[in-house]
């Protein structure tokens, strides 16, 4: 696992995504194994601009879930060193730094019982002033019930890296790639107990989230099952599974305060 993501990810991603960006020389430091996404084609994704305490910018990304709430990765607010203060997150854009509606909150509730030295639940709640929906911004829907989706192939979306060693190239914009959601027990078998309130997917073909992706959403049918939480410290490109907060065990727990 790695940690204390700011510092050993996020940081790198905001300044590589930022000067791309600033530069128009786009490169896919994003998804791995994906496809650029069109505007308008994850009307739910938000990407998130975050200030840190120590005054740098760091990336991730988020879900929107209503028009004054997103959902993102507990270890996006705070990594365990790394305290964050204030989120932009950014809807209807398929750049990071620049374009669609942008919108600044402090307002994050984590998980209370985030544990950043097991990663278990990675998750948080963000509220926001409201923001109205278009064809390019609309909330998705949470997944209910005891589906564990395994052999579902699922779409998650990304501002974060493309590959392990991603330079600055051309055509860098929001990212999204397919993946089969493996059982917690094959991804055991990589990482150790994966709990229940974790979903995974495989890496196989090289397919695969990567940093800079984290908090954001994966999504089958038109639902979110799972919110971006770790890769393997060896790299998103070596077929290694990833893993998620499992959307379905903390349906309620997000949902009790929208």
């Amino acid at each position: 696992l790695i940690r204390y993501y700011h510092e050993t990810i996020g940081i790198k991603e905001a300044a590589r995504i930022k000067a791309a960006e600033e530069a128009a020389d786009f490169s896919g430091v994003r998804i791995v194994g994906g496809s650029n996404a069109a505007l308008g084609q994850f009307p739910h994704m938000g990407g998130l601009v975050i200030r840190l305490n120590i005054i740098l910018t760091s990336v991730c990304g988020s879900s929107m879930i209503s028009n004054t709430r997103a959902v993102t990765a507990a270890h996006c607010w705070w990594d365990g060193r790394n305290q964050a203060s204030e989120f932009t997150v950014v809807y209807g854009s398929i750049t990071l730094f620049s374009g669609g509606t942008r919108v600044n909150t402090n307002n994050v509730v984590m998980h209370s019982n985030w544990n950043p030295n097991t990663v278990a639940n990675d998750i948080a709640i963000i509220t926001h002033s409201h923001v109205e929906y278009t064809n390019n911004i609309r909330a998705i829907p949470l997944a209910s019930g005891s589906n564990l989706f395994v052999g579902v192939n699922a779409q998650a979306a990304g501002f974060g890296r493309q590959s392990d060693n991603a330079g600055i190239g051309t055509n860098q914009q929001l990212h999204h790639v397919t993946l089969q959601v493996i059982t917690n027990a094959v991804c055991s078998s990589t990482y150790g107990a994966i709990p229940a309130s974790n979903i995974c997917t495989s890496g196989a073909g090289g397919r695969s989230v990567c940093g800079g992706d984290s908090g954001g959403p994966l999504a089958y049918d038109g639902v979110l099952i799972g919110v971006v939480s770790f890769g393997h410290v060896a790299g998103c490109q070596v077929g290694h599974p990833q893993a998620y907060a499992r959307v379905t065990s903390y349906n309620s727990w997000i949902t009790s305060g929208l």
